[in-house]
Parts: C-alpha cells; sequence; structure tokens
C-alpha cells in the first residue's frame, strides 16, 4: 500500500544485480508517483526521474531552476511507490563538491537506487539543445570523487553524465568518459550521441555501463531495445515520453470540450475509474481499513 515492500537497500542490489547480468534494462520516465505503477506493470526493469521533467512539471524550462529539496521530494514520492529501482537526474550536483556530497546522501535518504551527475556549467540546458558549456576535466572528475566520497550504501549507483560530445566532439567523448571512470563513477551516460557507431566507440573505451537517451526530437535517433544492446548499451531512458504522452492527451480533452461542449468523445481513451482505483490499490486500503476498525463506537 503505502510504500513498496522493498527496502531501498534491496532496490540498489537489485539493481546492481541487473547491470552485472549482461541483459540491457529499460526505464521509463516517471513524473508522478501513480505512472510507475504502470511502468512495473507493462515489465520494464526500472524508473527514471528526469530533472527537465521535474521542472517542466512546476512549469519551468530546464536550465538547472530547480534545487535538490525539490528533486529529492519529488524523486522520493516516486521511488517510494515502486518495486523497481529508481534512479533520478542530480543536474550539476547543485554546486560545489560539498554540495554534491549532500546532494548524494539526501537522494540515499529518499530511497533512490542512483543518480548521475553532469559536466555542464550551470546552469545547464537540455543535453539535446545548442549552446552548451562544459566545464574543465579537474571540475568533472572532482563531482564524481566527491560523489562517491559522500555515499553511504556502496550499492547506490553514481553515474557520469558528459554533455561534451555536442561541444567538442567524440573523441573527447570518449577521453572524457575514461577520466569519468577513473574518478568513481559505476556507469557513463553520453549525452547527445550522433548514432550507434558512437556509443559502440564508448562501449570500446570503458568496462562499465553505458546508458543511452532515447528522448523524442533529439539529436539522436530513436534506437529499438536490440540495436542498441548490440552497440554495447546496457540501459536506456526514455526520459520524457510519459509527459508528452500525458500533456497531448490532455490537450486534445480540452479541445474536445472548446468544441462539442462535452467531454464524451473523449471518455473511450480515458483510464477508467475501476482501473484507476486498481493502480492505487483503493481495494487494499479498504481491506486494511476493515480489519482495524471492526468494532462499533459505543453511543
Amino acid at each position: 500500500m503505502l510504500f513498496s515492500p522493498l527496502t531501498a537497500e534491496a532496490k540498489r542490489l537489485t539493481l546492481r544485480q541487473i547491470l552485472a547480468s549482461g541483459s540491457i534494462a529499460r526505464f521509463p520516465g516517471a513524473f508522478t508517483p501513480i505512472s510507475t505503477r504502470l511502468i512495473e506493470e507493462q515489465g520494464f526493469e526500472g524508473v527514471y526521474i528526469s530533472g527537465g521533467v521535474l521542472a517542466n512539471e512546476l512549469g519551468f524550462p530546464d536550465i538547472g531552476l530547480t534545487a535538490l529539496p525539490e528533486v529529492a521530494a519529488r524523486a522520493g514520492q516516486i521511488a517510494r511507490i515502486t518495486d523497481l529501482p529508481a534512479i533520478v537526474d542530480a543536474d550539476t550536483g547543485f554546486g560545489e563538491p560539498v554540495n554534491v556530497a549532500r546532494t548524494i546522501q539526501e537522494l540515499e535518504n529518499a530511497g533512490l537506487a542512483g543518480c548521475h551527475i553532469e559536466d555542464q556549467v550551470n546552469p545547464k540546458r537540455c543535453g539535446h539543445l545548442d549552446g552548451k558549456t562544459v566545464v574543465d576535466l579537474h571540475t568533472a572528475t572532482q563531482r564524481i570523487r566527491a560523489a562517491v566520497e559522500a555515499r553511504r550504501d556502496p550499492n547506490f549507483l553514481i553515474m557520469a553524465r558528459t554533455d561534451i560530445r555536442g561541444v567538442e566532439g567524440l573523441n573527447a567523448a570518449v577521453d572524457r568518459a575514461k577520466a569519468l571512470v577513473d574518478a568513481g563513477a559505476d556507469a557513463i551516460f553520453p549525452e547527445a550521441m550522433a548514432g550507434l557507431t558512437e556509443f559502440e566507440a564508448l562501449r570500446a573505451a570503458v568496462d562499465v555501463p553505458i546508458l543511452a537517451n532515447m528522448t523524442e526530437f533529439g539529436k539522436s535517433d530513436l534506437f529499438t531495445v536490440d540495436r542498441l544492446q548490440d552497440a554495447g548499451v546496457n540501459m536506456i531512458i526514455y526520459p520524457v515520453t510519459l509527459l508528452r504522452a500525458s500533456l497531448g492527451a490532455m490537450e486534445r480533452t480540452l479541445q474536445t470540450i472548446q468544441q462539442d461542449g462535452t467531454q464524451q468523445a473523449s471518455v473511450p481513451h480515458m483510464l477508467t475509474r475501476t482501473r484507476l482505483y486498481d493502480l492505487v490499490d483503493y481495494e487494499g486500503y479498504n481491506d486494511f481499513d476493515s480489519g482495524l476498525f471492526n468494532f462499533e463506537v459505543p453511543a
């Protein structure tokens, strides 16, 4: 009911086991706790929480306007409700190395299975936009070292994201990925890769899991799971997919009300009341209440 029966430590161990298995893991992006139920029911391996999506949900662009407390709180709400391991976008770590250290411990406290920290200059911007600026190598590796030093659960996954491919090219991305692994990164997220051969180049360069960002309308084509696995990718995220699908459906329903004077034409596309109650385990809560409050209050 209220929480997943699994502890955060158990979910982190599950994530480590998935990554060690040699299979590819898919992480659709959740922006509400209830959406994790849909992800879990469909058999996905994990849940991803995008910093850009959390900002968009608040009505902000993805330019570093959200702060650690907001991200940790929302990510924790999402992670608590699912048995799946959840990884969250921690942007640039929300400050200097000591802030990065606090970020890791707050995300551990919130029940996350891992996070990624990027090498953009703050304020950052969406990784699939032009005009990005990255920090120097020392600053990038310093962030990762601070994160590794701060974590208390060794299974908490610390992933390094690098945006340098869109700034200095593939060779620079390969070199930076190697340096980030040397700094202690458990996995590498090479942002805005141009094609499968670039993922293959990263795979040949590092011996840790690598992640592919399959976001719509971005720099990368939307490759299938099989093609990415053949290229050596271990994790795939679909960060904004559910948000875009949800907002698209909302917009179409509102247009229907404006045009028809009623939402009737949209009802067949909606989640039914029964299905919604099933997702929130309405029956389970009712049984729980009935089991506890099985007495009559005296007059």
